[in-house]
């Protein structure tokens, strides 16, 4: 029978069950990722927010 275990979410290779990612490098790309998702996370909501006040202005100011 197969032992338990986990794969790396970064690169899919066997790891323990109490771990998430396969080594130092797995682990520096991953956190670049988060990093990269994070920013454009802020990216949308600042764009969204701009939309909304745009929208808002100007229908501010045709009334």
């Amino acid at each position: 029978m197969v032992e338990d275990h986990k794969h790396c979410v970064v690169c899919g290779r066997s790891v323990a069950p109490e771990k998430l990612l396969c080594s130092v490098e797995c682990e520096n790309m991953f956190k670049q990722h988060q990093k990269r998702m994070l920013r454009m996370r802020l990216f949308t909501m600042a764009i969204f927010i701009a939309l909304f006040l745009l929208i808002l202005l100007s229908s501010w100011f045709k009334a």
